[in-house]
């Protein structure tokens, strides 16, 4: 079973203090004790493999044994996810963080109902952020996925347009997301519509993507992001 993963911002010294939220969660609900083994990570790509030496009232003290910074990805997954009713968001960001996205960005699409707007945008996309920070721990990985401010449609064209493919996700295209040529470098942008779907108007001005379908079935937009990202790992390098 791989070791357990928390998140420190220093990972230079040999003797790592891991205080606050992340100390106290180890301490204290995981009841982690001397001598067992904890991963480290800075969610930037560098991983320390550690033995614990201390449990205090406020974290652990560890023990570096092994440090490692692994790359990122040559290919780059790029996760374009329109705001969501509920807790259907933050369940989106969760998956595609689980299966590897490293790029999340929030979309204000026409047809959402959801609106980010003051300070209830801004806490809002505080959650996306802590989602994917929990969710890159529980998965095991050394790079967390940064998640971008909210993205207008014209946002959305331009990352589109620099794009080394694009992709929307429509449930009536006749393209398969599975017969599409993928590149080996650069990023890909998957665009996730709302609840509603993406507009007709938006399809137009995302003409440099192509449009494309998961399969029979029709997911929910928490869903399809994190799938559609799978089918690209799956055929690329990224799971080879």
């Amino acid at each position: 079973m791989s070791n357990p993963v928390f998140l420190a911002d220093d990972l230079r010294p040999d003797r790592v203090a891991l205080v606050g939220a992340e100390g106290r969660h180890a301490a204290v609900v995981r009841r982690l004790r001397v001598g067992e083994a904890v991963d480290l990570v800075d969610g930037r790509g560098t991983r320390a493999t550690c033995v614990i030496a201390a449990v205090t009232k406020d974290g652990l003290v560890c023990d570096v044994q092994q440090r490692t910074t692994e790359p990122p990805p040559a290919l780059r997954i790029v996760l374009v996810q329109a705001l969501a009713k509920g807790d259907r968001g933050e369940l989106a960001v969760e998956l595609a963080t689980e299966v590897g996205v490293d790029v999340v960005v929030p979309w204000s699409a026409s047809r959402c109902v959801v609106k980010w707007e003051g300070a209830r945008g801004e806490k809002a996309l505080e959650r996306w952020r802590a989602t994917a920070r929990e969710a890159g721990k529980q998965s095991r990985r050394a790079h967390h996925p940064e998640v971008s401010p909210l993205a207008s449609t014209a946002e959305v064209v331009a990352l589109l347009g620099g794009a080394a493919l694009g992709l929307v996700l429509h449930e009536s295209a006749d393209a398969a997301l599975t017969g599409i040529a993928l590149p080996t470098s650069g990023d890909v942008v998957l665009v996730v519509g709302p609840e509603g779907g993406v507009s007709e108007g938006e399809l137009a001005s995302f003409a440099a993507a192509t449009v494309v379908r998961l399969g029979p079935s029709v997911l929910r937009t928490s869903t399809a992001g994190a799938v559609a990202a799978a089918v690209v790992s799956a055929r690329s390098a990224r799971w080879a």
